[in-house]
């Protein structure tokens, strides 16, 4: 039995998912007239109180028409060192849109008010980019799952309407911090100017994320899409595993975040561990002694049948997920504790 936990994107789709895929109604989407998808877009926006959404074939390409969307070239965004925007998305920022990121050194992939007030460069001074917008990830990925503080998120929107900057959301795992803190959709559809959200990590269907705004906004992303070659034809299929997810697959969350727990309680436990960082959702971040390199310790466990992954600087990262079960959790928790 192989135990994957390199990612939430390992996921398969469950049997009613594909069954749901399998009779699915389709279009062309090109031409709008794929009512899967349709129903997929106005389904989200109406879950988080916006007027509009696009489906994208991935998260990385529905951030980056966020990017191009808000922004000229030679403008720049506020965002966080570890944000998946600079860290994991190919330069796209300057590459797609031609604009730089201004990096916050927060905690864990977070920031706050006042960080963002010390970043905005001057709109008269002709020597530096023009701020024109503010990005946050929740949850963060590279900080471990961490979910943010709504009431520090409201403070960043004043500050943004105070400056007249737009403020995106990357919601890769958003829906694990709504679980994890017991929030709406609609609290942060409020709070911000335009939102991805993926659906293919935590929500386990096979692709796709969805960008959430107005209605005009939407209609100029349609055309970035296309000039980013995202295009789609029958993309219904796919769609209809989105409509699944979010039917069957949001509740569900709490039981990757409790497994996430229980491995992350058992890493304290191994020898050769030097630190856990909190957990809240289902990421495990965790660190190693000096004492085993961590290669020896990802090939002593590949050698258990269990995948895990190292994000650099020291980090080691494990991720539950749909397809881990309390089986699979158990075999973790016993093969720790012989490390």
């Amino acid at each position: 039995m192989e135990i994957n936990l390199i990612s939430d994107t390992v996921t398969k789709p469950a049997k009613g998912m594909l069954q749901a895929m399998m009779n699915a109604e389709v279009g062309d989407d090109v031409f709008k007239t794929d009512p899967t998808v349709l129903e997929l877009q106005d389904k989200m926006a109406r879950m988080f109180g916006k007027e509009a959404g696009l489906f994208f074939p991935s998260g990385t390409m529905a951030n980056q028409a966020a990017l191009k969307l808000h922004t000229q070239p030679a403008e720049q965004v506020i965002c966080d060192k570890w944000s998946h925007i600079f860290n994991f998305e190919g330069g796209g920022p300057s590459f797609n849109s031609g604009i730089s990121c201004n990096l916050i050194d927060g905690h864990r992939g977070m920031f706050t008010a006042n960080q963002v007030i010390a970043k905005i460069n001057d709109k008269n001074n002709i020597h530096t980019p023009l701020t024109s917008l503010v990005e946050i990830e929740n949850t963060t990925n590279k900080g471990g799952g961490a979910c943010w503080d709504l009431y520090e998120i409201e403070k960043i929107r004043k500050v943004c309407d105070e400056n007249e900057l737009i403020l995106h959301l990357d919601g890769a795992r958003l829906f694990n911090a709504l679980v994890a803190k017991n929030e709406s959709p609609e609290q942060y559809g409020t709070l911000f100017d335009t939102i991805s959200i993926c659906l293919s990590k935590g929500l386990g269907a096979p692709i796709g994320s969805v960008l959430l705004g107005s209605h005009e906004q939407m209609k100029k992303a349609l055309r970035i899409r296309k000039l980013f070659g995202g295009a789609m034809r029958q993309v219904g299929y796919l769609a209809a595993a989105g409509i699944y997810a979010l039917d069957n697959h949001i509740e569900r969350l709490a039981d990757d975040h409790r497994r996430a727990a229980e491995i992350g309680k058992a890493l304290e436990k191994c020898r050769f561990v030097e630190s856990v960082e909190p957990i809240e959702t289902n990421i495990i971040i965790f660190y190693l002694k000096d004492s085993i390199t961590k290669e020896d310790f990802v090939k002593y466990l590949n050698a258990k049948n269990i995948l895990l992954h190292s994000m650099g600087e020291g980090k080691m990262r494990m991720v539950t997920h749909l397809d881990f079960t309390e089986e699979m959790l158990k075999v973790v928790v016993d093969v720790l504790k012989t490390v």
